[in-house]
C-alpha cells in the first residue's frame, strides 16, 4: 500500500476523477500525448507497459495477455490524475535540470527527499544489473556516469538516472534529472511521487 512520508495511506480524492471527467478529451489527449481509447478512456504508457485510464469507471488498467487489468496503486493513480489534469500543451524543453532547480526545490527535504537511497544501495556495486533493470523497464541508455538511463513514465516526464560506481576513492553516486519543462506540469508532491514509482519499479526489477 502507497503512504505517505507520515505513514498515512494515500487516496485518491474523488474529485479528481471529476475534473478529469468534465475535460474535453480531444483537448486533453493533445496536451498530454494520450491516445483516446473510445468507449474506455485514455492510454498511454508508463515505463515498459500500457496503461488504460478509465474514466467511466474512475480506475486505471494495465494490459495483460487476456486485456486490461486495474492497477492497485493509489499512488500511481493520483500521480496519472494530476498530470491529465494540469498537463500543458507546452513541448520539452530539452533541457536537463538537478532538483535544485525546481521551482519548488525547497520542498524536496527532510521526509520528501528524493527516493535514491534504495536504489543506489542495490545498484551501486553492480552497473550491469542497474542497465539490466533499466532496459527491462524500456530505459535509454544515455552517454553520461558510469551508467545513464532516460525513463518516461509519462508522455511528457521524461526522468534521468545517472549511477557512478564506486572504487577505494569515492563511494557509489546516483543522479536524479529532470526536464526543464517537469514543474509545468506536475506539483512538486507528484514530482516526489512519480520518482518514488520509477525507483521501485528499478527495484522491482533486479
Amino acid at each position: 500500500m502507497s503512504r505517505t512520508p507520515a505513514g498515512d495511506l494515500i487516496k485518491v480524492p474523488p474529485e479528481h476523477w471529476d475534473e478529469l471527467h468534465k475535460k474535453d478529451l480531444n483537448i486533453l489527449c493533445h496536451d498530454s500525448l494520450a491516445t483516446l481509447q473510445p468507449h474506455e478512456g485514455l492510454r498511454f504508457r508508463f515505463l515498459n507497459e500500457e496503461v488504460l485510464v478509465d474514466i467511466h469507471n474512475k480506475c486505471i488498467n494495465r494490459r495483460d495477455d487476456d486485456g486490461w487489468e486495474k492497477i492497485e496503486n493509489s499512488l500511481l493513480e493520483l500521480v496519472i490524475l494530476v498530470y491529465l489534469l494540469h498537463v500543458k500543451p507546452s513541448t520539452l524543453a530539452q533541457e536537463m535540470i538537478s532538483v535544485k532547480d525546481l521551482k519548488d526545490a525547497h520542498f524536496f527535504q527532510g521526509p520528501h527527499t528524493l527516493k535514491t537511497a534504495p536504489v543506489l544501495e542495490r545498484y551501486g556495486d553492480d552497473l550491469a544489473g542497474f542497465k539490466l533493470a533499466a532496459e527491462k523497464l524500456d530505459g535509454e541508455p544515455m552517454d553520461l556516469a558510469d551508467a545513464a538511463y532516460r525513463f518516461t513514465p509519462l508522455p511528457k516526464i521524461p526522468i534521468y538516472y545517472l549511477l557512478w560506481e564506486g572504487d577505494e576513492e569515492f563511494k557509489p553516486n546516483l543522479s536524479i534529472l529532470f526536464d526543464h519543462s517537469i514543474d509545468r506540469h506536475l506539483s512538486a508532491d507528484a514530482i516526489w511521487g512519480l520518482v518514488i514509482l520509477v525507483s521501485d519499479a528499478l527495484l522491482l526489477s533486479a
